[in-house]
């Protein structure tokens, strides 16, 4: 039941990562539209931290880091992609502020994750 709830915090960037690296030219028009450059690089990297934090989260290797890692990058990717404090009063700004606060959450479970993991001891027990 652990690894399957792990699996399930970590499905959005699995299939994220796996879907970017299936069409890199997507990809790269999702940097693009964010403003970020350079955009091939910078969708290469997101890809690699997607799919390779994931499997340290669900596998255990070096769990901490791969949470701390996601925890990270989806709070920064949050500020880029969230920004509804610029958006006029309407459907779109209450879908994106919807979005901001619930990506907010998922950033808090990737650090209590990374925070759980680094408490265990060499046996694995707390």
């Amino acid at each position: 039941m652990h690894r399957l709830c792990l699996l399930l915090l970590c499905a959005a960037y699995l299939q994220g990562g796996f879907n970017k690296l299936t069409d890199f030219g997507s990809a790269i028009a999702e940097m693009q539209h964010f403003g970020l450059a350079p955009a091939g690089p910078l969708a290469a990297l997101v890809i690699a931290l997607e799919l390779g934090a994931s499997v340290a989260v669900v596998s255990g290797w070096y769990r901490w880091l791969g949470a701390g890692f996601l925890g990270v990058f989806t709070l920064m990717a949050t500020f880029v992609a969230n920004r509804y404090w610029d958006m006029a009063a309407g459907h779109e700004r209450f879908m994106t502020a919807n979005s901001f606060y619930e990506h907010l959450g998922l950033t808090g479970a990737f650090l209590l994750v990374a925070w759980l993991d680094l408490q265990k001891g060499e046996d694995g027990t707390r």
